[in-house]
């Protein structure tokens, strides 16, 4: 049997291409059917050429929800037919870090751990659909993905909902709900948030659950910046039209926000700042792995004793990152992978009592077989492509 599924052939090529279908290879597997299925920013990386140990043919994608159609004799808790959206990290639940709810963490589930902790000094858990050095596991844009610990990661979704209200539980409303989460925000406070992609969104949706009194949105893509003013209430900075320092000095009086999130990650962009030239010279010539420059900008940005939150995807070694004013300024930093099993039930339970929409982030929706040409799209920013959903035909 064969299937059709995205797959990576290098830098700029994603192709649909037609694959062997997953089968179960342990009694704590799944195969789930693929119903409906999402681009992330993350996935942009891997199509940008930054994500080391990529293979060609590796099948792309971490947002995925579907159908269950077979499971293995050790699962008990999902049967055949029910829906399931599967979170984008995969975890045994039962080793030392998974007991601490940190599951973005576990022990087991890279089988390429040794190669990781070369990069990483320890190995974080595997994730579908991103690179070998992360477990080289087979992705969910694909009509069928086999779910290792299904036992642990998938929830079922009850009956009423669609799949368009609960797939961002796999991936972006997590991330955004604990990117706000990290950022420590206590009531009344200002969070300024770098980036208004899907997780940025998200972080701004969550920082007004927790309390914030006011949210800065910070971009230069107008429609995400229409998105963040309209939808998240926030109050919106153009980077490309305004000094972002100096902004957010003149709207705090001079304090700066109480808590910054940078929602970017490896690939920033900042105008001509000088920086930011230097990072994308370098990482063209493959003397440098990322582009820190939101990360340079919220260090400074940040009010003294405040919180840096850092979801935002990071590859290597980072330059001229002010270190010095981090610690002058007494900034607490917290980041990492999403802990994403932690989130999936309380943040469906948000998603059943109508306090969170998490489609209103959708503006595409295609086949499976348009892939191609959406992450082009998605990449370039084109015609308002905030959020890609695709269905396997």
């Amino acid at each position: 049997m064969t299937m059709k599924a995205l797959c990576w052939h290098g830098k700029g090529d994603i192709r649909y291409d037609t694959v062997p279908d997953p089968k179960i290879e342990n009694p704590r597997d799944a195969i789930i059917k693929v119903t409906s299925c999402a681009i992330c920013g993350s996935d942009l990386h891997l199509y940008d050429g930054y994500m080391p140990t990529m293979e060609h043919g590796d099948v792309l994608g971490h947002e995925t929800m579907g159908e269950v159609v077979e499971v293995g004799w050790e699962v008990t808790n999902l049967r055949p037919g029910d829906r399931v959206v599967i979170p984008f990290n995969i975890s045994c639940g039962d080793c030392f870090f998974c007991r601490k709810g940190l599951f973005s963490l576990c022990d087991r589930s890279n089988p390429n751990a040794e190669m990781a902790a070369k990069a990483m000094g320890h190995s974080p858990a595997g994730l579908f659909g991103y690179s070998h050095m992360l477990g080289g596991y087979a992705g969910g844009q694909a009509d069928y993905i086999r779910v290792p610990y299904a036992d642990v990661g998938p929830i079922k979704v009850p009956d009423g909902l669609d799949d368009e209200q609960v797939l961002f539980l796999s991936d972006i409303f997590p991330t955004g709900y604990m990117a706000a989460e990290n950022a420590e925000i206590e009531p009344g406070d200002t969070v300024a948030i770098w980036g208004c992609g899907p997780v940025g969104q998200f972080a701004i949706q969550s920082a007004w659950l927790m309390g914030a009194a006011r949210v800065i949105a910070i971009d230069r893509v107008p429609e995400r910046l229409t998105m963040a003013a309209r939808y998240g209430k926030a109050e919106t900075l153009n980077f490309a039209e305004t000094d972002i320092y100096d902004a957010l000095m003149e709207m705090t009086g001079g304090r700066g926000p109480d808590r910054c999130i940078d929602c970017v990650g490896t690939e920033a962009h900042a105008g001509g700042a000088f920086d930011a030239v230097l990072d994308k010279a370098k990482t063209l010539v493959a003397l440098g792995t990322d582009r820190p420059h939101v990360l340079r900008e919220i260090i400074m940005c940040c009010r003294k004793g405040g919180t840096l939150s850092v979801p935002g995807v990071y590859i290597g070694l980072l330059d001229k990152v002010p270190f010095g004013a981090l610690m002058n300024k007494g900034l607490s930093v917290r980041t990492g992978q999403t802990h994403t099993h932690r989130y999936l039930r309380p943040l469906l339970e948000k998603v059943v009592a109508g306090d969170v929409d998490p489609s209103f982030v959708i503006t595409h929706r295609a086949g499976l077989d348009m892939g191609p040409e959406l992450y082009r799209a998605f990449r370039e920013k084109q015609d308002g492509c905030i959020k890609v959903v695709m269905r396997p035909s």
